[in-house]
């Protein structure tokens, strides 16, 4: 017979789990994992340009239907926008966020300024990769599977990366806007925030393609 669980056990465990996700390994961990999934979805899709370039009909391996068409969303000028493919600039940025991880996982200890350019700079990135969301879904009006991967890789990593800047104190703050910050990440509210926000890009993409999206 199954023995009923102790609401004192489940409320242990639940807090060893936000203890957990609090800790460097977890924090860099998945700033790493994320990292890696971004630099291999920029690797297929920087291939996937060269073969578009050499062949504007060539048929991708993630030209899956209508909506889901790598080669729709890579024969538009937004997917080179600065005259060569975006996914040039993932090859280039994602190492330097794997570097940053592993090294901090090995206990290294960034100086404040270098934090704080890498939130700068790859908030830059996060917000190109959601305008490259939007003009995906609305204007082009097709989803790149690894575009996708992309955008919800670099979401994870910004939100890790704010994460330690923000407990660290690595921005630049208000007096009043620092703890502020501080208290509603040590409560996970940037966590919840985070869940809910992946859960409406997910809920648009539905609402806006439904059935297509397997047809």
């Amino acid at each position: 017979m199954t023995e009923p669980v102790d609401g004192a056990d489940t409320t242990g465990l639940l807090e060893r789990l936000r203890r957990l996700r609090h800790r460097n390994g977890w924090i860099y961990g998945t700033m790493l994992v994320s990292a890696v999934l971004s630099l291999i979805a920029s690797f297929v899709l920087s291939v996937d340009a060269v073969r578009l370039a050499a062949d504007p009909a060539a048929d991708l391996t993630c030209n899956i239907n209508a909506v889901l068409s790598c080669g729709t969303v890579g024969r538009s000028w937004q997917a080179h926008l600065f005259g060569f493919p975006n996914a040039f600039f993932g090859l280039t940025a994602e190492p330097v966020v794997i570097t940053l991880a592993v090294a901090s996982l090995g206990g290294v200890r960034f100086p404040r300024w270098f934090m704080l350019a890498a939130q700068l700079v790859y908030t830059i990135g996060v917000a190109f990769a959601y305008w490259l969301f939007y003009e995906s879904s609305f204007v082009i009006g097709a989803l790149c599977p690894w575009c996708l991967l992309v955008t919800v890789s670099t979401t994870l990593v910004f939100a890790t990366l704010t994460h330690v800047n923000v407990r660290d104190g690595n921005l630049p703050l208000s007096a009043r806007a620092a703890p502020a910050l501080r208290a509603a990440f040590a409560a996970d509210l940037d966590a919840i925030a985070v869940t809910i926000w992946l859960l409406v890009l997910v809920l648009v993409v539905v609402l806006k393609y439904g059935t297509a999206l397997v047809t």
